[in-house]
């Protein structure tokens, strides 16, 4: 039933009435009497009889009596809702979209390429070469550069649950690959689940499975489609009418027959942590779904998480990554400019924001008629300002919020109440001057126009996001997951502003700076250029020069472990209002070894509490504070909770 509330987190039996025994199957969307009120539901599952020993109550009707929660989807999301601490009907709000009647009630059409009397795609036989697939697909000449790609791509044309952790080269066209992954496990009759961070990256896989696989063979999940063609292309997938389904987040629930392949890009993206509650994250529901099914898993990027370093170390995984004769044919020419012999040469590259190499590698790439990405932290102009005299940093008179600029001729404005600070003065020392704190993508753009006159200069991020750019001479000034890719890859990349990624207050900076500094630098084109403004010695600097990302996951994992930190072990936050937490963590029966944490300051007057616990204890934990949220919810507690398990920000 639809309410999210804990202490009702079970099934409920209800009578069927004779008039709708045919439609009333398991999976359809069914309305229910409950507590007096007409809520709305699906029914799991038909029995002859029930183990309630009272009354029953007959469902009130059949909504419709197209399947829309498949079993396996069902299994799934019970699995889920365990495993985050959530409600079952929360998860299936995530897993099954908004009905469209409409769209509902027309016909799908077969798949372009196969009659309409053939078999769907998900009920081919093992072995049998689904329609569409064009003679030679057995031939993945791009796999060819990893050693354990082709035995990987065999695993799953005969159908074997082979389950990898892909590191991807530098300039690796990553959609084809995926694509020809999917091509060979439709091959052995099995549907596929390709999850990507974003739209842009959507419609890079889209293409490449159009392609490989042919028109109608697949669909892409995306709420930019909106909801009547995403409803349409759900229905598509949950009527079996075709074996691979690729999408952003909420494709990790998709109804894909006879699964046999799921796939995550970029793992470490935060796009793929669920922002609504019970608060999963794609790459683990996926994982789960490859346990629960007996389906092979692909963990792909070209960076490594802690969290796919976790798999191999247990060995739940392989690990997939290119020869070093093929990687250093890929790869671009990779210098820091903060070692010793750079700082020899030039001595105001460790205060320069654009050093005189990172300049040189620019002009050298605009000669050479080939584009140059300019990878900058921040957006915007200026968002962050402080007192030229003293350096203490500029905040709002009102509230006290950090002030920030526009533009080059406008009044420091507060990122938080929006007043300007027109007659701002130091508090420290009275001045009214004020200097950059942190730079932001318009302001570079601006500087690189006046440094390379006559260049056009394009900026990239949340305002406009670029998706491809010409081959030709140009400055591309960017945040980190907006990189357009350049028609022959770029000339020159350059990586300035590290220090933010490298400063941040969070457990993954290290790891999140070397996989944005590697998805820019894969953009370079073979023996481009890559200048990374940072000091050589640093490790995620180590990791870039000699692409090696495995050696910084191995080196980040077995830290966390030494301290008690994710993966290595597992944690939960619990964040309310003070009495609130202290309710709920009164009520839990919290299992041997869990360490509380805390409490620390949240938003909006709100303290958060950490659970630690070893990963033997996860699950138990988790059922714990389950039941804690039931004894709250069925007391009627006035004020909320939120309970996250795994958080993908602990701080």
């Amino acid at each position: 039933m639809e309410v999210p509330l804990a202490h009702l987190d079970r099934a409920f039996d209800y009578l069927v009435p004779a008039a709708d025994d045919d439609a009333a199957q398991p999976g359809v969307r069914v309305k229910v009497r409950f507590a007096g009120q007409l809520v709305g539901g699906f029914l799991l599952e038909r029995r002859e009889s029930s183990e309630h020993g009272g009354k029953l109550a007959y469902l009130d009707r059949v909504i419709s009596a197209e399947r829309v929660l498949d079993p396996e989807v069902a299994r799934l999301a019970r699995a889920v809702a365990d495993r985050y601490a959530g409600n079952l009907s929360d998860v299936l709000r995530l897993a099954v979209p908004p009905r469209h009647a409409r769209v509902e009630s027309q016909p799908v059409p077969p798949p372009t390429g196969a009659a309409p009397g053939d078999a769907a795609p998900g009920d081919a036989a093992p072995g049998d070469a689904a329609p569409g697939d064009a003679p030679g697909d057995d031939a993945a000449p791009g796999w060819t550069d990893y050693p354990a790609g082709p035995a990987f791509l065999r695993a799953l044309r005969d159908g074997k649950p082979a389950r990898a952790v892909w590191t991807a080269a530098p300039a690796e066209d990553w959609p084809a690959r995926i694509a020809e992954a999917a091509v060979a496990t439709v091959r052995a009759g099995r549907g596929v689940i390709v999850v990507v961070a974003d739209a842009r990256d959507l419609a890079r896989v889209d293409r490449a499975l159009a392609r490989r696989l042919g028109d109608g063979r697949h669909v892409a999940l995306n709420a930019a489609a909106g909801p009547a063609e995403r409803y349409r292309r759900f229905l598509s997938a949950s009527r079996h009418r075709v074996p691979v389904v690729a999408g952003t987040r909420a494709a990790m629930f998709a109804p894909v027959a006879r699964l046999g392949l799921v796939v995550i890009w970029d793992d470490g993206d935060d796009l793929h942590a669920e922002p609504r509650a019970p608060y999963p994250h794609a790459r683990e529901v996926l994982l789960t779904r490859a346990q629960l099914a007996d389906a092979a898993a692909l963990v792909a990027g070209f960076g490594r998480t802690g969290e796919a370093q976790l798999l191999l170390e247990t060995g739940w995984a392989q690990p997939i990554t290119a020869a070093r004769e093929a990687l250093r044919a890929r790869s671009p020419r990779i210098v820091p400019t903060g070692d010793d012999p750079q700082r020899s040469r030039d001595p105001g590259a460790v205060s320069a924001r654009l050093p005189s190499q990172a300049w040189q590698a620019a002009r050298d790439a605009l000669k050479e008629d080939t584009p140059v990405l300019v990878q900058v932290p921040r957006r915007g102009y200026v968002p962050s300002v402080a007192c030229a005299q003293c350096r203490t940093p500029a905040r709002c008179p009102h509230c006290s919020g950090p002030l920030g600029l526009a533009g080059a001729r406008d009044l420091p404005v507060c990122h938080w109440c929006g007043r300007a600070a027109a007659a701002y003065a130091c508090p420290a020392c009275g001045g009214r001057r004020l200097r950059a704190s942190v730079t932001g993508a318009r302001r570079t753009a601006e500087e690189l126009g006046r440094a390379f006159s006559g260049v056009p200069v394009r900026t990239s991020g949340r305002d406009e996001v670029l998706d491809v750019v010409p081959g030709a001479a140009s400055l591309i000034v960017c945040t980190p997951g907006a990189e357009p890719v350049a028609a022959g890859g770029y000339g020159a990349v350059l990586l300035l502003d590290t220090w933010a990624l490298l400063t941040r207050s969070d457990l993954r900076a290290a790891e999140e700076a070397l996989r944005r500094w590697l998805n820019a630098s894969a953009l370079a084109r073979p023996g481009g250029r890559v200048v990374v403004v940072a000091d050589g010695s640093l490790a995620p600097v180590q990791a870039l020069l000699r692409w090696d990302p495995g050696w910084f996951a191995a080196r980040e994992l077995a830290e966390r472990r030494e301290l008690g930190f994710p993966p290595a072990a597992r944690m939960a936050s619990v964040t309310g209002r003070p009495e609130a937490v202290g309710e709920l963590l009164a009520a839990a029966r919290l299992p041997d070894g869990v360490e509380v944490l805390g409490p620390v300051p949240a938003d909006d007057g709100q303290e958060r509490m950490l659970l630690r616990s070893a990963r033997s204890r996860a699950a138990e934990l988790a059922h714990t504070l389950h039941e804690a949220a039931a004894v709250r919810s069925a007391r009627k507690a006035a004020l909320p909770v939120r309970i996250q398990v795994d958080p993908a920000d602990l701080f």
